[in-house]
């Protein structure tokens, strides 16, 4: 049941990415999307296992902003990593973790391409991490 449940996450995942606009979609260059079952505790902002919080990162973006970096300088592929329990532990809808995996990805792709939670709240896309 888990591989069904990790393969239905995925494509959830990928619907997401081919209904972003063109112009955001076609822009994504060296950055990797992947899905994991939890955040690590460094992750969740440290501490220890014993003393972490429950896990309610549903996403995370690891890399340089487009709108922050040099033209001639080499940078490492950029991750956004979705997590797919703390989703899952949300509502057990299909709908609604499809809505919630959509705003996810769709918040944490404008991280990469330099947009502020500040901006992301004001265009009503925040809290989606």
């Amino acid at each position: 049941m888990s591989d069904l449940r990790r393969a239905r996450f995925a494509r959830l995942v990928r619907n997401a990415i081919d209904g972003l606009p063109p112009e955001f979609r076609d822009r994504m260059r060296n950055i990797a999307i992947v899905v994991e079952d939890e955040p690590t505790t460094e992750q969740l902002g440290g501490g220890t296992a014993a003393d972490a919080p429950p896990a309610t990162l549903l996403g995370l973006y690891e890399g340089v902003p487009l709108t922050a970096r040099g033209s001639m300088e080499p940078y490492l592929p950029d991750r956004i990593l979705i997590f797919r329990r703390p989703i899952e532990r949300m509502t057990a809808s299909p709908r609604r973790q499809a809505e919630i995996v959509r705003d996810t990805v769709v918040h944490e792709i404008a991280h990469h391409f330099g947009i502020s939670d500040q901006r992301l709240d004001e265009l009503g896309l925040g809290d989606a991490d």
